[in-house]
Order: C-alpha cells, then structure tokens, then sequence
C-alpha cells in the first residue's frame, strides 16, 4: 500500500506575487488530509526537473508542481515513466493545462486559488497521460510547433517579471506587437511512414490536447490524452500571411478550422519538420531552438491527478480514485 508521502515543488516567481505563505498553506490543507508534504522552490532554470527526480528517486507517491505551464513541464521531466503522480496547482500566467483539466486559475482578483484546487485534486482520480519526447531528450505535455506561435514565443520570451504580473494581458499584448512581422515559413513535414508534405505554412502544430493559445481556443475538440496518438494540425500559407493568420484565429476561436480546406489534421506517433531556413520551434509555449526537429509520443508515460472537473472523454482508460490507492491491496496504478 503506498504512502501519503509527496512533494510540492513551486515556482517563487510564477504569476501574482510572493508564494511562500501561500504554499505553507496548501501543505497544512493536505496535513489535514493526511498528507506529508514537503515543500520545495525552485531556484534555477531545470531545477523543478532535478527536484522531481529526486521525489520519484525517494519512493514519494506524489509531486503537485505549482506555477505554470513551463514549471509543469520542468516536473513532468523529472516523473515520465515512473510511478510517482503528478499533480498541478495552477499559478502561472499560462496555465493551459489548468484549463484543459478545469482548475480555477488565478486573476488579478483571486490570484490565489491553490486551496481550491488542493480539494478538488484531493477528490480526483489517478490516470495515465502520453507524453511528447522531442530529440533533445525533453518530454513535453501540451504541444510543439513551429510557425506563427513559435515566432511569437521567440520574441516575447523570457518575459519581464513585470510582464509575469501583468499576466495574460501582458503576453497578448507583446504578441500583437510581433506577430505582423511574421511572414510564414515553408517547410517539410514527415509523418511516421507516410511521404514527406512539402508547403507554405502560417502554423504547425504537435499536439497533445484539447486546447491552444494558452486555452483559450479549442483546438482538438475531442482529443484524448492517452490514446498514444498526436493530433498535427498544418495550417497553410498564402499571398496576406496576416490577415489570413488572422481568420485562422477567428476560425478556432468559432471551432469552424475544422472546415477549412487549407487547414489539415493527421494522427500520427512521430513527426519530423524541416523548414529553409531554419524557424523557431516551441514545446508547451517555451522557445526550443531551430528546426530540423522531431518528435514521437511516448504512451501513457505520466501518472497524473485528475480532478472530477476534468472533460467527459479526456481519458479512455478507466480511472483509479486517489483515494483508492491507499486502500488494501492496491498499490500501483497498473
């Protein structure tokens, strides 16, 4: 039977303020649970990796990773292919994933949710999630692309600690600015065995979820999270990259890009990118170098806590209740 031993490792400098009282808190609220918690900031870029390494390493049966999407990532590194459990605690300025599983985020109102979202993970259930793995040997949760967004991510990141606080608003802001200097990409795509597609592209996207933009569209609006599958949306170039960027943005903000006849989706388990010259690609929104790239998922590969707010379908293996693995006999998620 496993312990109730877990770790929470947090980002001091993700979204609204100082954290440390905060988080105190969030462990006292899982004591009450029954929980051991140790609390753990980040210091360093990677640090989080290195940390949840060290949690899995000890045996520890869960890992809640506070901030946001990049702080996520940086844990989910430290967990693939372990039994240790992963739980979020949204306090980023992206948290897109939070928005996928249904957590309340944070806002300038209520930039501290975390008590809320510690009760609704408590009463959550234990499920298996695919991971990207991307050449350079990092696991990715959401998605990977190159195109517009990749573009976008290299100039506004790493954001000011200002920018940080403003939020969203500020990472919008800084993306407009940007964005009509983008002119497109043309580029090679190689999909597991199938002959290579060679096109103007305004945007290539690996993906690994339902939602996009830092969730506020749906991108996939019945994907499915351990399925061993990606969804690779291409969407096409032409003649005005910005105004027909722009009506690809109202398209998945009405869900209508499924339509379009310029906008392609294919499932696929490894995907290869070439482009000339060489355009800037991203994992889960964080800038990750140059194309040529390539990606293959990895099945089922990260345990995670699931609360009871998560989408219908997300999941097509039956769930395992948190609190169920404390009863006898069972011990492991498998």
């Amino acid at each position: 039977m496993k312990e109730k031993i877990g770790t929470l490792i947090y980002n001091p400098h993700a979204g609204f303020g100082s954290w440390r009282e905060t988080m105190r808190k969030v462990a006292d609220l899982w004591h009450y649970h029954g929980w051991d918690i140790i609390l753990q900031p980040t210091q360093r870029a990677h640090h989080a990796t290195q940390l949840a390494k060290e949690a899995a390493a000890a045996g520890q049966t869960l890992v809640l990773a506070a901030g946001g999407d990049g702080t996520l990532n940086e844990v989910a590194n430290g967990l693939a292919h372990t039994e240790t459990i992963l739980g979020l605690l949204p306090v980023g300025t992206g948290n897109s994933f939070a928005r996928e599983l249904r957590l309340p985020p944070p806002n300038l109102f209520e930039p501290y949710k975390l008590l809320e979202a510690s009760e609704m993970l408590l009463a959550g259930n234990v499920q298996k999630m695919d991971l990207g793995y991307s050449h350079n040997g990092r696991y990715w949760l959401l998605w990977a692309g190159t195109g517009a967004d990749g573009y976008v991510i290299e100039h506004v990141e790493p954001r000011s600690k200002l920018f940080k606080r403003i939020g969203r608003a500020g990472y919008a802001a800084k993306a407009l600015f940007f964005l009509p200097g983008f002119a497109g990409i043309h580029a090679t795509i190689t999909i597991d065995n199938q002959p290579p597609i060679t096109d103007e592209f305004l945007l290539i996207n690996i993906s690994n979820c339902r939602l996009f933009g830092g969730g506020e569209f749906t991108l996939n609006a019945t994907g499915v999270l351990d399925d061993g599958l990606f969804e690779v949306w291409l969407f096409r170039g032409g003649d005005w990259p910005t105004l027909e960027l722009m009506r690809y943005i109202l398209e998945v903000g009405l869900e209508n890009h499924v339509n379009n006849p310029r906008v392609d989706l294919i499932r696929a388990k490894k995907v290869t990118i070439t482009a000339v010259p060489p355009t800037a690609f991203h994992v889960d929104a964080e800038p990750s170098g140059k194309t040529p790239f390539t990606c293959q998922i990895h099945p089922q590969a990260l345990q995670l806590l699931v609360p009871p707010t998560a989408p219908a379908g997300l999941f097509q293996e039956p769930p395992i209740p948190l609190t169920a693995m404390f009863e006898s006999g069972q011990a492991t998620t498998d």
